[in-house]
């Protein structure tokens, strides 16, 4: 059964939206919705090439550049529409997409792989923080 997560409105005005979900395997997981022309796209919350988080949740967010979702470490835009990346150190991957469909302005995760569990990041991941010497 698909799971309200939020609005297009919300994430169009926040530039990403951040949730916890459980996936197959019973695995934790962060996905990020990000915008994508009028609506929205959805990803495992991951750099392709370190396993970097991409969104940070809380003020910052994902960092978006002319329609791409920027790694904080390296600086390796995907694109928010179709996931791919064709610069710096992930180029040539492709972000793991997770299905959610827009009803009404709403967004609902309905990728079977995944259970929501919570909006806003892992509170278990004891990621360091970036290394990056980028500024954005």
């Amino acid at each position: 059964m698909p799971t309200r997560l939020t609005s297009v409105e919300t994430v169009h005005e926040e530039g990403s939206w951040l949730c916890t979900v459980t996936d197959d395997r019973g695995e934790t997981v962060e996905v990020t919705v990000v915008p994508c022309g009028e609506g929205v796209e959805a990803w495992v919350n991951r750099c392709t090439h370190e396993d970097q988080r991409l969104d940070r949740g809380g003020e910052v967010g994902a960092v978006l550049r002319d329609g791409g979702v920027v790694c904080p470490k390296h600086g390796s835009v995907f694109d928010a529409c179709e996931g791919g990346c064709e610069n710096g150190p992930a180029a040539g991957t492709t972000l793991l997409g997770v299905e959610v469909t827009v009803n009404r302005g709403d967004v609902f995760l309905t990728d079977d792989a995944y259970e929501f569990v919570g909006a806003g990041p892992d509170e278990d991941d004891d990621e360091p923080g970036s290394t990056s010497h980028l500024r954005f």
